[in-house]
């Protein structure tokens, strides 16, 4: 069975911030997480569904929220797909916009 959108989304943040790996490992596939060269945030791109979705670490000198909470040491990463933000995950938990929340088992 094919791991859900949320579930995909909550490993790659384990293992890109929680777990600090160089290479994020999904079904068989691995995707290098890179830092940006500005602000160096942790970024991974990978597809899923055949879509391609970029795992970008909150940037915690910005006024949103998602910053405040990374400010504050929890772990946010933002997600991104034809570049629109399509979900966050804190500290665990997957929030898809428009969507509902998940937490990791």
């Amino acid at each position: 069975m094919k791991p859900s959108f949320e579930h995909t989304l909550i490993d790659v943040w384990r293992q890109a911030l929680v777990e600090n790996a160089d290479v994020v490992e999904l079904g068989g596939k691995r995707y290098s997480v890179r830092i940006t060269p500005r602000k160096s945030l942790r970024q991974v791109d990978f597809v899923f569904d055949g879509n391609e979705i970029r795992g970008l670490e909150q940037n915690p000198d910005t006024k949103s929220r998602w910053a405040q909470m990374a400010r504050s040491g929890k772990k946010v990463m933002q997600f991104l797909s034809e570049g629109r933000y399509v979900a966050v995950v804190v500290d665990g938990k997957a929030t898809i916009y428009g969507g509902t929340s998940r937490t990791a088992e």
